[in-house]
């Protein structure tokens, strides 16, 4: 027989009903189950998903503006903390109602991400035993794993959930990071207890801003740390705030906002002022007799000595111009399956061929595919499309001095010599004029160059990339392009979906942000609310919206709020299936599908084969 663990045998003794052994968990979960069964909850069905409306919610977050704008500058460092991937964390009010959220995709996209929203309430009536309602309850960090929850739906889950309180003990608002139970990392609950400890120090700094404010630690190397009291006090040295370290470090004395500093510390206020003001730290001791290590860091009524650990990013971040934004995201299925051959292309020195919307990244995927070849060569680029027609063989082979009127007078060595050993870049492929064409065929065949009124012929180790938004086998039907120079390009054909149909749109999302502002959070709201737009202009006008958004933004962090002027769009609804057409990221794939479909003249293989899926999913969308 196989051995049960007490886990085991607890959770089987719940979901029948049985008396479980109280022993065998941890005192909180017992007491929590106790609860939710006294309350005539089924542990083996779904848990009610109350949710407050929008109006409400924004009220809630408007009372808490200063606690959200120091928690989604923490969250985002937080988000960045945690290793592996399906985890959210998300910030709570008092009650127990989430205000905000900041997600892994694969978390979001799951049963619990759609579950943990803005709105969403939970408190263990209604939700079980969960980490966000506990933490609420008893004032005090709390780590629910797995098969610890109540309700047998969260079982694969594990949440840890921190208060964020005030000096008098008061919860202000609650920090949570929920994962999958099998990735969970045992570092991740210490994190969001220092996250919140960093809140909570932040919110002293933001509300004393015109007192003193003092760190101490018995050790010096501590006092730049969340581990050192930080205390609060009038110019005439009342308390006004202490920070949960200042309470434990001072256990036993009255450590109470109003108590006065001399009640605290044996060196009287203006003495221990006398020696922080001349800046450094000084050694006291406490008024139990304890040595102890204080700094000045802020001086009442003017400008704050915050240590950089616990300074908040400025109000406006500068916008990044001009970063490197070269990383190709590339987590959505039909990309990844696209990728999956491209290295062993470009070791073949494979011609490879990008096709996509105006704004897919074509650019991007050209540098990569440059990056795979380990070329150690250029990545030249030429817009096809942009050099006149006279002057596109000279611009790509060279010409030799005089060569034709308005020739340079030292010549040029031309695009391909320049691309030796590297790559060469043909953007807007399907611009090449007709004319020229038989001269890049017989280029790509032969990888010889001669200039322009030249006589010698030179060899090039060049990796050709070409890219267009436009139908080449149509242009080839209607003879604008040569069949044999299309079947020349496209060795290796990558097709990039359109925006509104990639399945990794928040990570998209997530990556522009911080190319443009790094450090600023952006909520899963506000990512919810980008992802209904059809996006015509792809990630180019994507960030063009986010640039916007980041002037607009009310605080240090972008949310849906920002984003007022966009409206859901109905755009494509009746261009998808029905079962699609109710869902906006259904909706996008499904469109791209359908519009592959009929630009291959309706061949279910063909479209397969171009987008990387089965047969049997292509049917399923464009079957009438």
């Amino acid at each position: 027989m196989q051995h049960l663990s007490s886990m085991d045998r607890a959770r089987n003794a719940l979901e029948r009903g049985d008396r479980f052994p109280v022993a065998s968990l941890p005192s909180i979960v017992a007491e929590s189950w106790t609860r939710c069964r006294a309350l005539g909850l089924d542990p083996r069905s779904e848990p009610r998903h109350n949710v407050i409306m929008f109006s409400q919610v924004e009220d809630r977050r408007e009372r808490n503006a200063a606690l959200r704008r120091l928690a989604l500058a923490e969250m985002q460092l937080l988000y960045s903390q945690i290793a592996g991937s399906n985890f959210m964390i998300a910030l709570g009010d008092a009650d127990g109602v989430v205000l905000d959220t900041i997600s892994d995709q694969h978390f979001a996209d799951s049963a619990p991400g759609r579950a943990i929203i803005p709105g969403s309430i939970w408190d263990e009536s209604l939700r079980g035993t969960n980490a966000l309602g506990l933490a609420s309850a008893y004032h005090k960090p709390i780590a629910i794993y797995g098969r610890e929850h109540y309700f047998s739906s969260h079982g694969h889950l594990s949440c840890m959930a921190a208060p964020i309180l005030n000096s008098r003990g008061e919860t202000l608002g609650l920090l949570d990071a929920s994962c999958a139970n099998d990735a969970r990392q045992e570092h991740t609950h210490a994190l969001v207890r220092m996250a919140a400890a960093q809140i909570e120090n932040g919110l002293i700094f933001q509300e004393c801003s015109q007192s003193f404010i003092f760190a101490f630690h018995p050790r010096a190397e501590y006092l730049d740390t969340i581990s050192a009291g930080l205390v609060s006090v009038s110019p005439d040295g009342v308390v006004i705030s202490l920070n949960r370290p200042a309470i434990a470090l001072l256990a036993g004395l009255p450590a109470v906002i109003g108590a006065h500093f001399d009640e605290l510390f044996e060196a009287g206020f203006g003495a221990a002022m006398d020696g922080l003001l001349n800046g450094g730290a000084i050694r006291i001791r406490d008024g139990a007799g304890s040595g102890v290590f204080m700094v000045c860091r802020q001086i009442g009524l003017r400008q704050p000595l915050v240590p950089s650990s616990l300074k908040a990013p400025p109000a406006i971040p500068r916008l990044v111009q001009g970063k490197d934004e070269a990383s190709f995201i590339c987590d959505d299925p039909i990309v990844k399956h696209a990728l999956e051959d491209l290295h062993e292309a470009a070791a073949l020195r494979l011609p490879v061929h990008i096709t996509g919307e105006t704004g897919t990244g074509k650019d991007l995927m050209a540098r990569r595919v440059h990056q795979l070849s380990g070329r150690k060569g250029e990545f030249v680029a030429v817009n096809c499309g942009a050099v006149p027609e006279n002057l596109f063989i000279a611009e790509i082979f060279g010409h030799e001095r005089g060569a034709f009127t308005n020739a340079r007078n030292d010549g040029a060595p031309g695009l391909a010599r320049v691309a030796n050993r590297g790559t060469l870049f043909l953007d807007e492929v399907a611009d090449i004029p007709i004319l020229a064409q038989t001269s890049l065929l017989r280029f790509l065949d032969s990888m010889e160059v001669r200039s322009v009124g030249g006589q010698k012929t030179d060899k090039v180790d060049v990796q050709i990339v070409s890219a267009t938004n436009r139908n080449l086998q149509e242009m080839v039907t209607q003879r604008l392009f040569r069949a044999d120079l299309y079947y020349r390009l496209n060795a290796f054909t990558i097709h990039l979906p359109p925006l509104r149909a990639r399945s990794d749109f928040a990570n998209i999302a997530r990556h522009l942000m911080e190319s443009l502002a790094p450090g600023t959070p952006i909520t899963d709201a506000a990512i919810s609310a980008l992802a209904q737009r059809s996006w015509l202009g792809n990630v180019r006008e994507l960030k063009t919206a986010l640039q916007r958004a980041l002037l607009r933004r009310r605080g240090q962090f972008v949310d849906e709020g920002c984003f007022d002027e966009i409206d859901p769009s109905d755009e494509g609804r009746e261009d998808s299936c029905t079962i699609c057409r109710p869902h906006p990221l259904s909706r996008s794939k499904c469109r791209e599908i359908r519009s592959v479909f009929r630009a291959t003249d309706c061949n279910v293989s063909r479209t397969a084969r171009q987008l990387g899926l089965s047969r049997t999913t292509v049917y399923k969308h464009v079957r009438p």
